[in-house]
């Protein structure tokens, strides 16, 4: 457990100094400069940690359904070895998704100006820049990432289905209390993470506010990281 959440610590990490400080230097100095290259770093290594950090919890939550409901196995089924593989496909599924959408994304023409309505580089934002049919490969391709998203959500959900379940059966009220502490935030991390994300990256075009947006990219790109940070505070208490 605690070697998974010293990756996640880093992917958090790496996912809010993506945009936080860009944002707050062009706070200070009253500007919303940013240049292509680092528009494009931007949305790379957002999608990189926010994606490889969503691989993680999805390892997390199999790592203690192993522990928590077969606990006699836990040693054959996620051994050293193991551990270190899954945490690296975490990483490599985190880049290839931080790769294809960056590539797809900036291989479209721009002709509706360089303004990004937002505090950082988004994907939705630039898209709004094409002028382009082909910009619908990008979008094709975010829904496609949004249904395997959905597909390793309900794996999540069914993992810790039959964690609440063996928790139940616990005896002792402190074993079941710190098992849900295990559990629990990430769960509520997870699906906050996927329902903000959707809403920002699939909602129609005529339903898009600036303020709206905003919230939206707060939730998605900066609360889940600070929740998960605090999950990981809770755990290892």
């Amino acid at each position: 457990m605690y070697f998974f959440l010293l990756n996640l610590s880093l992917l958090d990490l790496g996912s809010i100094s993506t945009t936080i400080p860009k944002a707050m230097a062009n706070s200070l100095w009253n500007t919303r400069a940013i240049s292509y290259v680092g528009c494009a770093a931007q949305i790379f290594f957002l999608f990189f940690f926010l994606g490889a950090e969503y691989s993680l919890l999805m390892v997390m939550a199999y790592d203690r359904y192993v522990a928590i409901c077969k606990p006699l196995d836990y040693g054959t089924l996620l051994g050293t070895r193991a551990c270190v593989h899954m945490a690296a496909a975490a990483w490599g599924a985190g880049f290839l998704n931080a790769l294809l959408h960056t590539a797809n994304t900036f291989s479209l023409p721009l002709c509706q100006g360089n303004a990004v309505d937002q505090f950082f580089c988004e994907v939705p934002q630039i898209l709004k820049l094409s002028c382009s049919h082909s910009y619908f490969r990008e979008v094709g391709l975010l829904v496609v990432t949004f249904f395997v998203a959905l597909g390793c959500f309900a794996f999540i959900v069914v993992s810790y289905v039959q964690i609440c379940r063996a928790v139940l059966r616990i005896p002792s009220e402190q074993g079941r209390h710190k098992a849900f502490s295990t559990c629990l935030p990430h769960l509520a991390v997870v699906s906050m993470f996927v329902s903000t994300g959707m809403i920002a990256y699939l909602k129609p075009p005529s339903t898009s506010s600036p303020p709206l947006d905003l919230v939206v990219a707060v939730l998605y790109s900066v609360v889940p990281p600070a929740l998960c940070y605090l999950a990981e505070e809770v755990i290892t208490q």
